[in-house]
């Protein structure tokens, strides 16, 4: 099983990659009136179908069991959704001075703005033995909370971008995302043994999908000539995104391990993960909406693109680091408790 989750996570990867090179070769093909009509296979069809394949694949009876953990919940929440989105907000201020693209600090905005993702963060924490259970919560809980507070945090922060009345936004978030949620969920209750015998690739489904969202993304960059996307800015970019996450999974461990903290071990390992990881499944197609028919959507969603896999790379290297102190902390606290 953790070599076909490996191989699904280097498939997809690599699939990125290949997208974006098939988008520069031959962008007619993705581009909004092309044969593929993206307008209305993307921005309808494909988003619904990932939506309705994660409510599908959501088993609701193992998110109730971490309801009782209200301030885990509660701060894990805070951070992603608030102080995340705050403190890029401020960093940006400071590089709106350089030299590098705006359009690509407008698109680090929107990955502060983005919720967490419904896997990642679940398999890492799972990895390390952590509460999977909160993991699990937050992670879905914070894929639904998103649906509001996303399109509003990027309406707050880039408001002038969008070109898309607000009511529109939420209308088409809501026959997009929200109805083949309950839908999925709808069905997963008659199928549920089904589901559970033949275990479908629900991830590889929704990896796929969002490929062809990526690929008509960028069609739409390399069929604009105006669009100037320079190597410093891009490098850069890169490097910002590593130092945030290390900074941002350091800022969870020592807020979640003060003195006074209620959290345990495992606790904290769920909270480093679904504070800072965010969402490419729900961003890349909220960013289709927001900014549907912007001329540097691409520009904006490669941010995201870069963030997605390295926080899946850069967790999965930390995992044996994360575990040894886990266990370590959990040792220390069985020791001290008084024996009877």
């Amino acid at each position: 099983m953790r070599l076909l989750e490996r191989a699904r996570k280097e498939w997809f990867m690599v699939g990125i990659v290949v997208a974006i090179g098939a988008a520069k070769l031959e962008p007619s093909v993705g581009v909004n009136g092309g044969p593929l009509k993206p307008e209305i296979t993307v921005s309808y069809i494909a988003v619904a179908t990932i939506f309705f394949n994660s409510g599908l694949s959501l088993k609701t009876e193992e998110l109730t069991s971490a309801l009782v953990h209200f301030k885990l919940h509660l701060f894990i929440q805070i951070f992603t959704l608030a102080f995340f989105p705050a403190t890029i907000w401020l960093f940006l201020q400071l590089l709106s001075v350089t030299s590098i693209n705006e359009w690509l600090l407008k698109g680090l905005q929107t990955v502060g703005c983005m919720p967490p993702p419904v896997s990642s963060a679940v398999i890492l924490t799972k990895a390390v033995g952590g509460n999977e259970a909160a993991a699990i919560f937050n992670s879905a809980f914070g894929s639904f909370l998103g649906i509001v507070v996303t399109p509003l945090l990027l309406l707050l922060f880039l408001g002038s971008s969008s070109s898309v009345p607000f009511t529109s936004i939420f209308s088409q978030l809501f026959m997009t995302v929200v109805v083949p949620l309950i839908i999925g969920q709808i069905v997963h209750r008659y199928i549920r043994d089904w589901l559970e015998r033949k275990k479908p690739p629900f991830g590889m489904v929704s990896s796929s999908v969002l490929l062809m969202i990526i690929y008509t993304t960028f069609c739409d960059t390399f069929s604009n000539p105006h669009i100037d996307l320079d190597t410093f800015s891009l490098l850069l970019i890169l490097f910002i995104i590593v130092s945030v996450q290390l900074s941002f999974m350091l800022l969870t461990f020592i807020f979640s391990t003060r003195n006074n903290s209620v959290f345990t071990p495992a606790d904290t390992v769920a909270i480093i993960f679904c504070s800072t990881h965010k969402s490419l499944t729900l961003g890349i197609p909220m960013l289709k909406i927001v900014f549907a028919g912007h001329e540097h959507l691409s520009l904006i969603s490669v941010p995201l693109l870069i963030y997605h896999p390295a926080q899946i790379l850069l967790g999965s290297v930390l995992v044996p680091t994360i575990k040894s102190w886990m266990v370590s902390r959990q040792k220390g606290v069985k020791l001290m408790r008084p024996t009877v």
